[in-house]
């Protein structure tokens, strides 16, 4: 008992650990973006909203703000239509053809964001889609997708489909059996999955930096560029702002499937 109650409290201190070595970096950028200075000295000397205040006026900072707010929000409708369609038709269809075709449909979160970035920029110079809108919610729409299709799938795991048959037996057909069973019955997985396809796109910067052009920059392409060639603390309002922005969408997110977990049980 001792032994099993020491294994324990090892494995929460581990646990207590590693959280703290991964929030650490944010309890840096958090204070450094109240600093009244013009640097990154860390701790601030004193106090001051200015960096916010220059984030929101500077016309460069809120266009990046607002593609990104627009290139997610396509992304999200896209990658959850898409990924509910492909989670559907797997939960009807044979094991061997559901595992290649979720194999392929998950690929991307298994690939090197690197490699990925590399075949997606020379994919759209061909296409001519390289810092379009198109591209951008194309591109980050293939990222979004996995994550759209791993929770939707859960959903439908937890839906009983003897409700679709006796809808059929009452005469109703397969539009209204869907959208008046099917579709309420796994709204909250499509909408978890439609917050975590948005927080995918939000953050993303790795495949944006190939597919960016002067004219669309998503915010987390222009923190790095501001970062590589400044010394300006508005990078530290921004990367607050983004913080906030995906662990909001993340726990809201949780807090979802949560509930859709405890009400099927």
């Amino acid at each position: 008992m001792n032994a099993r109650r020491l294994g324990r409290a090892a494995l929460w201190c581990l646990g207590v650990l590693v959280a703290v070595w991964l929030v650490a970096p944010s309890l840096v950028v958090i204070p450094l973006s109240f600093t009244d200075r013009p640097s990154f000295a860390f701790p601030p000397g004193g106090w001051s909203i200015r960096w916010y205040e220059r984030f929101f006026t500077d016309r460069s900072w809120r266009r990046a703000l607002f593609a990104s707010f627009q290139v997610g929000l396509l992304v999200a409708a896209l990658a959850t239509a898409i990924g509910t369609a492909a989670a559907l038709g797997m939960a009807r269809h044979q094991r061997r053809v559901n595992s290649a075709v979720r194999g392929w449909l998950v690929a991307p979160m298994i690939i090197p964001v690197i490699v990925l970035s590399v075949g997606v920029y020379a994919l759209f110079l061909r296409l001519r889609l390289t810092g379009t809108l198109t591209g951008f919610v194309g591109a980050h729409t293939v990222l979004a997708l996995p994550l759209v299709l791993i929770v939707v799938s859960a959903s439908l795991r937890q839906f009983d489909r003897r409700l679709e048959d006796a809808s059929a037996v009452c005469g109703a057909g397969r539009w209204t059996t869907f959208t008046r069973v099917t579709l309420p019955a796994i709204a909250p997985g499509m909408g978890s999955a439609a917050l975590f396809a948005f927080a995918t796109s939000f953050d993303e910067v790795v495949l944006s930096l190939f597919i960016q052009s002067p004219y669309l920059q998503t915010l987390p392409v222009k923190m790095y560029g501001s970062v590589t060639r400044d010394t300006d603390p508005t990078i530290a309002a921004a990367s607050s702002l983004i913080l906030v922005v995906t662990t909001i969408i993340t726990v809201a997110g949780g807090v979802i499937m949560t509930r859709r977990t405890q009400r099927a049980r």
